[in-house]
């Protein structure tokens, strides 16, 4: 191997300037490009704050919400009312004054008729297990808290004051003095106490009821116990067989809305579909007239590409909103949407893929004297059909993850059932199985669309 000297390459570099020149030149293009690059991405910095957004993000509760979508709490509300405690629980638990976790334990008190007309369960003591050793004692007078081993000590006066003995420990906080406590077990819960109650969160992994609600008469029971039931048990509604009674309250699931999810997805699968269908249908004949090599007229190819340009630069969501407020929240709005947004699209993909067409096919067909509409279903269609197809097929795909989209702005689908689930901030859970149902859907509808253009374009190959 012959290795060059400096003055070989000196001399090399003089015989041909221009060689070297060029590759100098490239060279600076390419640390300019990088140098142009790197102050873009300063300036963008700079300009949207990222550094401060990303300093004053509030990232305890973005992972609050992340764990809100594997795990589920069960908060149970203690009140002081003089000499008593009254449990109770929110307004759709699957708990209740007479139904408590087993986490939870309380020395009955006679019940008066206020509390059980408020539904609630009166105590004298109330024991709330948390994880381990840790826990949470509330009598009339006081709450004691014990986290990690050591003891938190508060004395209450009912409705009017909440006094701490001796300092607050790491995982307990309050603003100032005689105002409500805090108290943090991490992933297993927390708890707000105050003057007037004690709100517990205690956080379990898994999604709770996502089969049967708290009215069922299946809730609380083993997979066995169920199988059980529904294949040799007795009745339980003499209406209708065991079977369908699980059936119908697994679709009718008060906290998980089954049916109604299942019925938003495909109202959301149908949207997508009829909007690519129809957009298809009316972008394929006008896709002639913006053709050039098709038609030779250049006052009606501007007219039809500028009509195409309008359609597809208003985004889908801007169509979305429109439609919805001139049609009300539903899928028709949704349909809409999609009709106008993909037939701009479709129009100019279309208009493109013709006047790449081979123009012997045509001239042939010329030759033999077919008429012009024949010279275009004979000549033209069949160059351009898989592709217009193909084309057509990616979009449906795409359309299905676009229709969540807009349903969030109310044109129907399943969108709008997430949306309405995020705004609760409270069923972050919900929007998880609605999430993962979406990418079940899209990823099945991605390979039924792969598996068709592929068949269409005649590549067998797998994807």
């Amino acid at each position: 191997m012959t290795t060059l000297s400096l003055t070989d390459m000196q001399a090399i570099s003089e015989r041909h300037p221009d060689v070297f020149a060029g590759s100098w030149r490239k060279a600076l293009t390419g640390w300019a490009v990088g140098l142009g690059l790197v102050a873009y991405l300063a300036f963008a910095w700079w300009f949207f704050a990222v550094g401060a957004v990303l300093a004053s993000g509030n990232w305890g509760i973005a992972g609050t919400y992340l764990a809100d979508w594997v795990s589920y709490e069960v908060r149970p509300q203690i009140d002081f009312k003089d000499d008593r405690l009254d449990i109770s629980y929110p307004r759709f638990s699957a708990y209740r004054a007479d139904r408590h976790p087993q986490w939870l334990s309380f020395e009955q008190q006679s019940a008066t008729a206020s509390a059980a007309s408020a539904n609630k369960a009166p105590a004298s003591r109330v024991t709330v297990e948390i994880d381990g050793s840790d826990r949470i004692e509330v009598t009339p007078t006081g709450v004691v808290v014990t986290n990690g081993g050591e003891t938190l000590d508060i004395a209450i006066v009912p409705a009017k004051s909440i006094t701490v003995a001796g300092e607050l420990p790491a995982w307990a906080t309050q603003k100032k003095p005689g105002e409500k406590i805090t108290v943090d077990f991490g992933f297993a819960g927390s708890a707000q106490i105050d003057a007037d109650d004690v709100n517990v969160r205690h956080r379990f992994f898994g999604w709770e009821n996502f089969f049967f609600d708290g009215h069922s008469p299946y809730w609380g029971k083993s997979t066995g116990e169920v199988l059980s039931l529904v294949l040799s048990g007795e009745r339980i509604d003499p209406k209708m067989s065991n079977a369908a009674l699980a059936w119908d309250n697994i679709v009718n699931n008060s906290e998980w809305q089954h049916g109604d999810v299942w019925i938003k997805m495909l109202q959301t699968i149908v949207m997508a579909f009829v909007g690519t269908l129809f957009a298809s249908l009316l972008a394929f004949p006008l896709a002639f007239l913006a053709a050039r090599n098709i038609t030779q007229n250049r006052l009606i190819n501007q007219v039809a590409k500028r009509f195409f340009d309008f359609l597809r630069s208003v985004d889908m969501l801007i169509w979305a909103l429109f439609f919805t407020r001139a049609f009300g929240p539903g899928p028709i709005a949704g349909i809409s949407a999609i009709f106008f947004t993909d037939t701009g699209t479709f129009g100019k993909l279309y208009s493109e893929a013709l006047e790449n067409i081979d123009d012997k096919q045509r001239e042939g067909m010329r030759s033999v004297g077919a008429s012009p509409v024949s010279v275009q279903r004979y000549g033209v269609v069949p160059q351009v059909l898989p592709v217009l197809i193909s084309q057509s097929l990616y979009f449906w795909e795409s359309n299905t993850r676009s229709a969540t989209i807009i349903g969030a702005v109310g044109a129907g689908g399943i969108g709008l059932k997430l949306w309405e689930a995020m705004r609760t901030n409270s069923d972050w859970e919900n929007v998880a199985y609605m999430v993962l149902l979406i990418l079940v859907v899209v990823f099945i509808f991605d390979n039924i669309s792969t598996a068709l253009r592929q068949r269409l374009i005649g590549n067998k190959a797998s994807h």
